[in-house]
């Protein structure tokens, strides 16, 4: 029996999960009402909810719709894109129409899942680990050019895919020494337009509440 956008939605996630930050902000762009259901990840064992709905891997987010689990980050936010889409004309689409760029922007949401980890890195090989997360944020700026958003004037799939990271950009000067603004500027300007919008400013947590949380979590002095 297909599952209708009226039945409940409950998204199983941690407040600083990035990759769980996608699902929110994919839910909340689209006016889904849902229950927040947390999965505390400093805690080693996964929860009963999170064994019985995603059995294979075990991890967050999950999204529970009508009872029915939908698991992996990007997969969601295409799930909600579709299921949210079809009875709701007036939600604009977070995927693009067109084929060809429906396959760049889910290239590039790959690129950002790949290349953005840092924090467990230490010493010469935090340089290292540092120049080059810096190089694949030039790339992604690139890519932005000068359009307001990665989808031209819409905020679309691929700025759901990055934004929830930019939360880390706080850590990246604090732990790597770095200027965001001076390295990356339009990928600031971004961040601070994304950050303009009630979606991603209901999920998104403070910079310092970010580095915070990921001192805990690698032991960072």
């Amino acid at each position: 029996m297909a599952t209708t956008s009226s039945e409940p939605v409950t998204c199983v996630d941690f407040w600083c999960n990035e990759f769980g930050m996608r699902a929110r902000i994919a839910l909340r762009e689209k006016r889904v009402p849902f229950e927040f259901v947390e999965e505390d990840l400093r805690v080693r064992h996964r929860s009963d909810l999170v064994r019985r709905m995603n059995p294979v891997h075990r991890s967050i987010p999950i999204l529970i719709h009508g009872g029915r689990p939908v698991c992996g980050s990007m997969n969601i936010v295409e799930y909600v894109d579709d299921v949210w889409t079809q009875e709701e004309a007036e939600a604009g689409r977070l995927l693009p129409a067109d084929p060809l760029e429906r396959a760049r922007a889910r290239f590039w949401a790959d690129f950002v899942d790949q290349k953005t980890r840092f924090f467990t890195s230490r010493g010469e090989e935090k340089r290292a680990a540092m120049a080059e997360l810096l190089g694949h944020l030039r790339r992604l700026e690139a890519v932005l050019g000068d359009k307001a958003f990665f989808g031209g004037d819409e905020f679309g799939f691929l700025d759901v895919a990055l934004v929830p990271f930019s939360a880390m950009f706080y850590g990246y000067e604090q732990h790597g020494g770095v200027d965001m603004e001076a390295e990356c500027p339009a990928l600031v300007r971004w961040v601070k337009r994304c950050g303009e919008r009630e979606g991603v400013r209901e999920v998104l947590p403070s910079g310092l509440d970010m580095y915070q949380i990921h001192k805990e979590f690698y032991q960072i002095e």
